[in-house]
């Protein structure tokens, strides 16, 4: 049995009793950074061995932990922050381990998506969710589509190209497009910044900022959608 656990984004607190008591009973801990993640064990006085398992090793080390979980390993996938998968490693294992007929089980949990949204004020009943922007290749195509939804969108950010992120998305949507930079959720510098793009643009332009961010982006009015939307994907 494979378990996906979510782990907290910042606030060690939030996590469920199930996700503990199974940290506790599996056999390993699969994590993105051990260092990070032996913080949160340490606390929740947790001894489960632990094992390395992130976006530079996960093609190497697939096989092997499908091979231990037929053999009849119990493993938890956990990560720096959220839910396995949602923009960090866990695909690869989880696809794996599917078609290797390995039951696959994900406890509900952290996640930074969710908070940012009902927080943001804007409309969240339907939403679409980017993930990381492409950093060069494909940019600019993911950009115009974005900018002609017509929902609430959300995407994650790095700290150190925020302000480039927020002037691509001000010369895309039209900087009056309202918006929200959430910046280091649940954490006791928690961010919660609501304005336009231009707004945030000029507020986050040359300023040193550090945090896992999301920004949410309001979707454009109907009335002005294109006929002709720019593809999911590059052709």
């Amino acid at each position: 049995m494979l378990y996906i656990i979510p782990t907290p984004i910042g606030n060690l607190e939030d996590i469920t009793l199930r996700a503990l008591r199974l940290l506790k009973e599996v056999d390993l801990i699969l994590a993105e950074d051990t260092r990070t993640s032996k913080k949160l064990l340490d606390k929740y006085e947790i001894n489960t061995p632990l094992r390395a398992h992130h976006a530079h090793n996960e093609h190497a080390t697939t096989p092997k932990l499908v091979a231990e979980l037929a053999d009849g390993k119990r493993i938890g996938l956990i990560t720096d922050a959220g839910t396995p998968g949602i923009s960090d490693p866990g695909f690869l294992l989880v696809r794996a381990c599917v078609e290797a007929d390995i039951k696959v089980e994900c406890l509900p949990g952290a996640t930074a998506i969710i908070p940012a949204l009902v927080v943001s004020g804007l409309p969240c009943g339907r939403f679409y969710f980017e993930g990381f922007l492409p950093h060069k290749k494909g940019r600019q195509t993911r950009l115009k589509y974005l900018a002609e939804l017509d929902c609430t969108f959300a995407l994650y950010e790095s700290p150190h190209r925020l302000a480039k992120c927020l002037g691509q998305l001000a010369e895309h949507c039209g900087e009056d497009r309202p918006a929200v930079v959430c910046r280091e959720l649940t954490k006791m510098y928690e961010e919660i910044n609501r304005n336009t793009l231009k707004g945030l643009l000029a507020h986050y332009d040359g300023k040193k900022v550090k945090g896992e961010i999301v920004i949410i982006v309001g979707g454009m009015a109907k009335k002005k959608r294109s006929k002709n939307r720019a593809p999911l994907i590059e052709e």
